[in-house]
């Protein structure tokens, strides 16, 4: 089978570009013969507030990865989907998060699908973006129009593609499969250590690129409880700060929990992920909108116990009381949440029940229900 990604790949960082190159990895372990088209310019700079787009990490090794679209450039579309068009993959696979890609991928699957054999599959992080827009609703429609089928990382998501699909498309929910890229599970001393960090103290980890929606304010608020004062436990913030970095510090001044929290701001390459993972009891999500989330995926392949808030899709992912706790997102629940974690010793029971709940997000689940989409869109 030949099939095509279209989406975020290395060289950019980030989720989803580490998703295109897994699952073009899974693919080729399938003996499918698989190519990714990735962007020249993937965001203007008004809709990047980091640092630098690129990683530094080698090219995933056997992945053929053109880099080709500029997302704010049509006649780049143009001729990139003519070249796909003559190549004649089985499949496109169409990597969707946001809106702002819809009238490229749109008008690309369009051109594509001229050659009557491709079919066009919507892989859906999210519907909407986190940070919505006025233009959603009005861009969202393209891209659900020009695709023939779609998978959806999250119940959620899936209702929210329903919604924009007059056609009744075939479409179906596949969880988000493990990021399992970043290293072994190691020894939690051995990666204290490897961060200079004291190991007289447990550390819970909040993980990734800091937006306002991730509500790391509420976690803050939570770490000020007086009760959690009593653990050896601090707090490690270990990612890019994309909204204003002060007014959190200031949150941690103004809580008076500086002896409490540890701040990593930069953006964690791939070789020291398995670091934070390791050394963390806990991993802490207290997002304030989501639809499902990559770095559970990490969590669970480090078969670390997770607190997430009760918003979007998190709950389908983190079964409450099994391998962690789901939440209201407000700080006293969270708080409430680290006393029962610590005071009941829940850590041993979480990683235990992680180990088997782990299986159900293995990448061949992925490729299976993209390849059966694929199938009942030709009949087979």
């Amino acid at each position: 089978m030949n099939i095509t990604i279209v989406g975020p790949a290395h060289p950019y960082r980030g989720g989803i570009a580490a998703f295109s190159d897994r699952l073009a990895m899974e693919f080729v372990a399938e003996n499918a013969d698989v190519d990714i088209y990735t962007f020249t310019l993937q965001y203007p700079s008004f809709l990047f507030p980091g640092k630098t787009q690129y990683t530094d990490a080698p090219s995933p090794e056997n992945i053929k990865i053109f880099r080709r679209i500029n997302s704010i450039n049509p006649f780049s579309w143009v001729k990139t989907a003519k070249e796909i068009r003559i190549k004649k993959p089985d499949i496109v696979i169409f990597a969707y998060w946001m809106s702002f890609f819809a009238p490229c991928y749109s008008k690309m699957a369009k051109i594509i699908s001229k050659n009557r054999h491709t079919r066009c599959i919507g892989l859906v992080h999210n519907m909407f973006p986190h940070e919505k827009s006025v233009l959603d609703r009005l861009f969202s429609p393209r891209f659900v129009k020009s695709m023939d089928a779609f998978v959806a990382l999250s119940k959620s998501v899936l209702q929210d593609v329903s919604k924009f699909d007059k056609k009744s498309r075939p479409k179906q929910f596949s969880p988000h499969p493990l990021y399992d890229h970043y290293g072994d599970k190691e020894d939690k001393m051995m990666a204290i250590s490897s961060l200079y960090l004291d190991e007289k103290y447990d550390y819970l980890l909040f993980f990734g690129l800091i937006r306002e929606y991730k509500g790391l304010d509420l976690l803050l608020k939570a770490m000020a409880d007086e009760r959690i004062a009593n653990y050896p436990v601090k707090l490690i913030i270990a990612g890019e700060f994309y909204d204003k970095k002060e007014s959190y510090l200031q949150m941690i001044d103004k809580y008076k929990i500086n002896d409490r929290v540890i701040v990593c701001d930069r953006y964690i390459p791939d070789e020291e992920v398995k670091n934070f993972f390791n050394l963390a009891d806990m991993v802490v999500q207290p997002y304030k909108s989501a639809t499902q989330s990559g770095v559970t995926q990490v969590a669970y392949h480090f078969e670390k116990p997770m607190l997430v808030t009760d918003v979007g899709g998190l709950r389908e992912i983190v079964p409450d009381g099994k391998v962690g706790y789901v939440v209201d997102p407000e700080p006293v629940k969270i708080a409430d949440a680290i006393c029962d974690f610590y005071d009941n010793n829940r850590k041993d029971f979480f990683e235990n029940n992680i180990v088997e709940e782990k299986k159900k997000y293995e990448w061949s689940k992925m490729t299976e229900t993209i390849v059966n989409l694929y199938k009942e869109l030709n009949g087979k």
